[in-house]
């Protein structure tokens, strides 16, 4: 099943480091068949407010997620990011394709 990296950031900074942090994040990604289906972008808030931008990334199951953010190629540029950029990162499972909203009643 797959799982997701979902970051909410606060604030952006498009500083040098956080350049750098851009240029090396798919590299961290690659050995762990990750890939972006979010970068930022317009967005259309319907409810409530959203400050910031929105990124995902998709993994193709949780312990692959869990290994690219524990891996020593993302933890050596994490810091690139979070210096300069507030936000909030989850690492969560998918859903299978037949999946229904009343599959979470548990009956």
């Amino acid at each position: 099943m797959p799982a997701y990296a979902v970051a909410h950031l606060h604030r952006t900074n498009l500083v040098p480091e956080v350049v750098e942090y851009l240029e090396r994040i798919q590299a961290t990604m690659d050995p762990f068949s990750g890939r972006f289906i979010v970068h930022g972008g317009p967005m259309e808030v319907r409810e409530g407010t959203w400050p910031g931008a929105l990124v995902v990334l998709e993994f193709p199951d949780m312990t692959r997620a869990r290994a690219w953010y524990e891996s020593a190629a993302y933890q050596e540029i994490l810091a690139l990011r979070t210096r300069n950029i507030e936000g909030d990162l989850i690492l969560i499972e998918g859903v299978s394709e037949d999946h229904k909203a009343t599959d979470v009643l548990g009956e």
